[in-house]
């Protein structure tokens, strides 16, 4: 994760019916929905200049009904990080 100064400005709480194990869950906008063939590039404004892009399927922005503009969380799961120069 990047600088623990912002972290805490990001995280949020899930409502007491939703509950998972993910705990990189950061609270944004939508700022671009770009639909491929299958596949979407969601992109998430989270703040301080910082973007977080989604590729998820088609169908399931269809069934949450994403749009540019609305409130939206991307939550990392993660069990490896790589880094590369």
């Amino acid at each position: 994760m990047w600088g623990g100064e912002y972290v805490s400005e990001f995280l949020f709480e899930w409502s007491p019916q939703m509950k998972l194990s993910a705990r990189n869950q950061l609270k944004g906008k939508i700022v671009d929905v770009a639909k491929g063939a299958t596949t979407s590039h969601v992109r998430v404004d989270l703040g301080h200049g910082v973007i977080v892009t989604a590729s998820i399927t088609n169908e399931a922005v269809a069934e949450l009904g994403l749009q540019k503009g609305d409130e939206a969380w991307a939550v990392i799961k993660a069990s490896d990080v790589m880094i590369g120069k």
